[in-house]
């Protein structure tokens, strides 16, 4: 494959396959093989030259513009499934979480993992804050927990529903508010706020019964997004809803996908969303008028996807 894509699209099922996909056509040009296990999560570096894919229990970085299909390098210390992996905004290093109960910090530049963090209970979800200084984690007991990489410690703790798994954390662009998504269907909102010596507390602003059944994945719209900011819930109900993040209200439901929508992910500009579902399809979504644009189609069910399309809209893909 000669020059790379302006537009990094891709996906994962259960057949163990990662595909990249053509964004405007839907044509799929290359696969790798997953063997280990599935994959549950992944992320594209902000370089676009990586792609992580985490798994049971590895992660493995694949190189995007290649055709090679053996992974660049393998992250081995976690001990069960890795549900969330990504990047701090310059590449450098790399974090993760996972169902052994910890969250790990792994230099991309150095051998093995820098850090540790021990959440006592199966991790679903870790964001980082855009100051690249806290990481935010929610478990499978109901707990989020705030990490200051500064001090190395865990800085703040709550519990918005007792023994309520959390599936899904979304952090704002600007830092201003956070969002956690659980298997009830809700979804809580909190303002961000610094305290005392600059701890970080969290301010109830919002509680949103968004769906009947589980939320799989909540998402905040990026920073060019305009002019309203959104957030995005998937859910097991094979919906997705776009929420305008000014009260709340509901702007549209993408209807279309015939089975659990797991997976998320906005265009750089918040105009598109890809979503990701058990009916072994991705589909590119207006979020404006709230049609599917583009279907790929996969063999089986699609549980995660990922999107870098830099500065440029899908449009000009």
């Amino acid at each position: 494959m000669s020059g790379q894509p302006s537009v990094i699209l891709a996906t994962a099922a259960y057949d163990h396959m990662i595909r990249f996909w053509e964004a405007k056509s839907g044509r799929c040009y290359r696969t790798l093989q997953y063997p280990d296990s599935q994959v549950n999560r992944l992320e594209i570096t902000p370089d676009k030259q990586y792609l992580a894919a985490a798994g049971n229990p590895h992660i493995k970085l694949f190189e995007v513009n290649s055709n090679r299909a053996e992974p660049v390098i393998t992250y081995e210390s976690h001990a069960g499934n890795v549900m969330a992996v990504g990047f701090q905004c310059d590449g450098n290093w790399m974090y993760s979480g996972s169902e052994d109960g910890t969250i790990k910090i792994w230099d991309l530049r150095a051998p093995g993992c820098q850090r540790e963090y021990e959440s006592r209970a199966a991790v679903n979800t870790v964001v980082l804050h855009p100051n690249q200084t806290e990481l935010i984690s929610g478990d499978q007991n109901g707990n989020i927990r705030v990490w200051d990489l500064t001090a190395n410690s865990c800085s703040c703790e709550l519990v918005p529903e007792v023994d309520t798994a959390v599936r899904s954390l979304s952090v704002m662009w600007d830092g201003s508010l956070v969002v956690a998504a659980n298997n009830r269907g809700t979804c809580y909102v909190w303002r961000l706020r610094r305290g005392a010596q600059a701890m970080t507390y969290f301010e109830p602003l919002h509680k949103l019964q968004a769906h009947d059944g589980y939320i799989l994945k909540c998402l905040l719209s990026p920073e060019f997004c305009d002019p309203h900011r959104y957030l995005a819930t998937a859910s097991s109900d094979h919906t997705v809803k776009i929420w305008n993040v000014d009260g709340f209200t509901l702007e549209r439901t993408l209807v279309g996908h015939q089975r659990w929508v797991w997976d998320c992910i906005f265009s750089v500009d918040g105009a598109y969303l890809i979503t990701a579902s058990s009916d072994a399809t991705a589909r590119l979504w207006s979020v404006s008028t709230g049609e599917a644009i583009r279907v790929y189609q996969g063999q089986k069910p699609t549980v995660c996807c990922a999107l870098h399309d830099g500065a440029e809209a899908p449009s000009t893909a």
